[in-house]
């Protein structure tokens, strides 16, 4: 019997949860389903460049965990690109966890996920806050 699926800390929804390619009508197009979890790490990994240790953490995640939902992501992203597919970001198992954070070191004022304020990273320097 498989291990449950614990839920991903993930920090905000989407601000658009479709793309799809240009010139190419809707029904015409097969769609790549990504998870917010999957957007949410590459969000972490990507986007503000946070190690995987650092960003599993933001996530309530093994490094482990992190890196299979990481290449999952990457995979459904590149297959969109390469063969035109859109894409639609919905569902997985997450938990929405907000908080106002401002780190010490650098002055920076952000909204991240916190269940514990030690486990945030300040995305502006990349330090514990």
């Amino acid at each position: 019997m498989p291990r449950p699926i614990k839920r991903r800390m993930v920090s905000c929804e989407p601000k658009a949860n479709f793309f799809k390619p240009v010139g190419v009508q809707l029904q015409d197009t097969e769609l790549v389903v990504m998870t917010l979890d999957e957007m949410e790490a590459i969000r972490l990994a990507d986007y503000l460049g946070l190690y995987q240790e650092d960003a599993a953490a933001a996530m309530g995640v093994s490094r482990q965990t992190f890196g299979n939902i990481v290449s999952s992501a990457r995979k459904k992203i590149a297959d969109a690109i390469i063969n035109g597919k859109a894409i639609k970001i919905e569902g997985g198992m997450v938990n929405y966890v907000r908080g106002d954070f401002l780190c010490k070191r650098c002055g920076f004022k952000w909204s991240n996920p916190s269940w514990e304020e030690s486990q945030t990273i300040c995305p502006n320097c990349k330090k514990d806050k």
